[in-house]
Order: structure tokens, then C-alpha cells, then sequence
């Protein structure tokens, strides 16, 4: 029998889009749909706008979280980065060990922020190569 994930999930926490005009971007998703700006971190190239309870990220694709995801996204380039979904709780050994049981790697952990604020997460790929990120709450000490 396949045990159930050691967690429950909340929905989706953040998007993340790779993005060629940072400024027509901004203004499309803040002037035009109505999201607030919530972050700006220059030092990483990630413009952060808050669209309801949850984030989508614009990440120029000439910065440095940008240029991770290889060519501008059109035919041959990646536009999405990654999707997060929220969780309740984090145990990081519990989950290694879960996914770990259905042979998913892990790519990347650690404190990330999110919807929520600074919390702990989980980096992994789906049978797709998609990344996706487990979000656990924010962690009062990082907030």
C-alpha cells in the first residue's frame, strides 16, 4: 500500500515568469489586472506582484535567476520557472524519505520567500522536467 504525502496541501503559493520587458510586464500584471507590488530584489533580478493571496514573479531572463532557465521565452525558451505549492507542515527528512520512496530527486532546498514570507521549501521535477516547489509555512525566526 502507497502511503499518503506527509503533508496537505493549500493551493498554489507562486509563479514564477521568465520575462524578456520587465517594465511591460510590471505594468500588464500591476496596471492592468490590479496585483500590488510586494517585492523587489535587485541583487537576484526578481520583481515580485501580489495577486490576491499569492505571488507571481517576474524574473528578467538577463538576470541572474533569469538566466538559469536558458533563451528568452518564446519557441525555444522556458517562460515559466517554476510553480510553488503551499503545504502545511515541512518536515524535511519526512519528506526526503517520502519522496525518496517514489524515486523523485530532490534538486534544491532551503528558506525561500513566498506568499506567506520566508518559509522552508523543496525544489524538485516532474516526469516533464517541470520544476515544482514544496512551500512549508513561514518560519517566524526568517520573518
Amino acid at each position: 500500500m502507497t502511503r499518503q504525502p506527509p503533508f496537505q496541501m493549500h493551493g498554489l503559493d507562486h509563479l514564477v515568469i521568465r520575462c524578456v520587458d520587465l517594465d511591460a510586464m510590471r505594468r500588464f500584471y500591476c496596471d492592468v489586472l490590479g496585483c500590488t507590488v510586494d517585492r523587489h530584489n535587485k541583487e537576484f533580478g526578481l520583481f515580485q506582484v501580489r495577486a490576491g493571496a499569492h505571488l507571481i514573479d517576474l524574473v528578467p531572463i538577463d538576470g541572474m535567476l533569469g538566466k538559469k532557465g536558458g533563451p528568452a521565452p518564446y519557441k525555444d525558451g522556458l517562460n515559466l520557472d517554476h510553480f510553488a505549492i503551499q503545504i502545511d507542515s515541512f518536515d524535511e527528512d519526512e519528506l526526503r524519505s517520502y519522496l525518496g520512496e517514489h524515486n523523485i530527486q530532490i534538486v534544491e532546498s532551503g528558506p525561500r520567500y513566498g506568499a506567506e514570507g520566508t518559509g522552508p521549501s523543496i525544489y524538485m521535477l516532474d516526469p516533464e522536467g517541470n520544476t515544482v516547489e514544496l512551500k512549508g509555512p513561514p518560519d517566524p525566526a526568517l520573518n
